[in-house]
């Protein structure tokens, strides 16, 4: 019981009065453990003050049971439905004392790999990844990865050269390739650490089929701005509204930062691009968004950007099991889910007024920016842009191909 963190003495002490008067099944206890714990981390109140006893005295057994469980259940999925608000919440964010320790990998680690929500049940652009940073530094209360590495340690190869070179004589000089680093961990918190960066872009040097991005929520520069960046090499920032950077993207660079890096690169005569991802759903998210939106349009030109995606929070069962476990408060879980592909998110419907407003804010740029959405339902983007793929290489194929086409565009441009 005691592995939901936010559990507390008086929740259980409730739980087991409600449970004897009840007659509460194992799986009614857990549920209301489940509530409990939700409750204290959105910091709505607790499980005492939501419950209410049935009100019609006449219900007895299994009847009065049945009422009250399904009156509580619908209190929680109320709370989630409706928009959830930051006002007066407070993260109180500690990072853990032994988040982000650097380790040697072991020598038999693979550099490359497939995007690690990668699915055919949606529409997927068959990203490929270069780990060269195995977990991530950051500690964004939606992010998956510390559930696909069991340890808070941060993983950097001692033999990148070796494995880089080894990498360039397996690809096929006659094919182009997307390859990106921050999927793993990101691409520009560690800098030129142990001669990675410098690694990485002799890499896309040696390999002009290859389209390279590197992808961040930082805004370490210092040591990109020092180096030739290769034309092929696109560096991309994932953006959101103040909002969620301050209570749920924790030790990542703010909104300003970001932007400021992204603003450099692009001074500096090289690709940029934006990933909205995850866009969440709270008490004024699209003035929040069309302010980030509308400031893109005003200090970037279309011409620097290759892409724009789109993206919000979807999760698998065991990613929402270590959310909860997690001691950090948090409001991300606060949200309807309906399940789809395999996995939980908002629903369709939701989606759609998310990506269609995200992307009618763009308009102008509609012509001249590859906009997506990254591994949603394929129904949505005859909805959102008007047009599908019929398959994840057709996709694949034509975002390479705008890539490539805006590369050679920067290229003849500047010579």
């Amino acid at each position: 019981m005691r592995h939901l963190t936010f559990l507390n003495d008086d929740d259980i002490s409730f739980i087991e009065q409600k449970a004897s008067a009840f007659r509460l099944s194992f799986q009614d206890r857990r549920q209301l453990e489940i509530i409990a714990s939700d409750l204290r981390r959105w910091e709505e109140g607790c499980l005492s003050e939501f419950w209410m006893d049935p009100p019609n005295p006449e219900l007895k057994g299994r009847d009065r049971k049945k009422h009250a469980m399904a009156a509580i259940n619908a209190r929680w999925e109320d709370l989630k439905r409706k928009p959830k608000s930051y006002s007066g919440f407070n993260p109180d964010y500690k990072p853990s004392g032994n988040s982000g320790k650097p380790e040697a990998a072991p020598e038999n680690t693979p550099i490359m790999g497939r995007c690690p929500v990668a699915s055919e049940k949606t529409r997927c652009c068959n990203l490929q990844t270069l780990d060269a940073v195995i977990n991530c530094g950051f500690d964004c209360s939606y992010c998956s990865i510390r559930t696909f590495y069991h340890t808070d340690s941060i993983l950097f190869h001692t033999d990148l050269k070796q494995k880089l070179k080894a990498l360039s004589a397996e690809l096929d000089p006659a094919k182009k390739y997307h390859i990106g680093t921050g999927q793993s961990s990101d691409s520009l918190m560690w800098g030129d650490r142990n001669g990675m960066l410098t690694d990485i872009l002799d890499f896309a040097r040696q390999n002009p089929n290859v389209l390279l991005e590197l992808k961040s929520k930082s805004d370490n520069i210092g040591s990109l701005l020092q180096h030739d960046i290769p034309a092929n090499v696109i560096t991309t920032w994932t953006l959101n509204t103040p909002v969620i950077i301050q209570n749920e993207e924790h030790l990542t660079a703010g909104l300003d930062s970001r932007i400021s890096a992204a603003a450099a690169i692009a001074g500096k005569g090289c690709l940029i691009g934006f990933h909205f991802h995850p866009i969440i759903v709270y008490d004024g998210w699209k003035e929040d968004y069309n302010e980030v939106f509308s400031r893109l349009k005003a200090e970037f030109s279309p011409n620097d950007i290759t892409h724009i995606s789109f993206g919000t929070l979807t999760f698998i069962k065991p990613v929402i099991k270590e959310l909860r476990n997690r001691e950090l408060k948090s409001k991300i879980l606060q949200m309807p889910m309906e399940e789809t592909a395999g996995k939980l998110s908002y629903p369709f419907e939701t989606k759609e007024e998310i990506f269609r407003f995200a992307y009618d804010s763009f308009a102008e740029w509609h012509d001249r920016v590859f906009f997506y959405l990254c591994m949603e339902d394929i129904r949505l983007w005859k909805k959102v842009f008007g047009y599908d793929y019929g398959s994840n290489e057709e996709f694949e194929k034509d975002m390479i191909e705008s890539y490539f086409r805006k590369m050679e565009t920067r290229w003849n441009r500047q010579s």
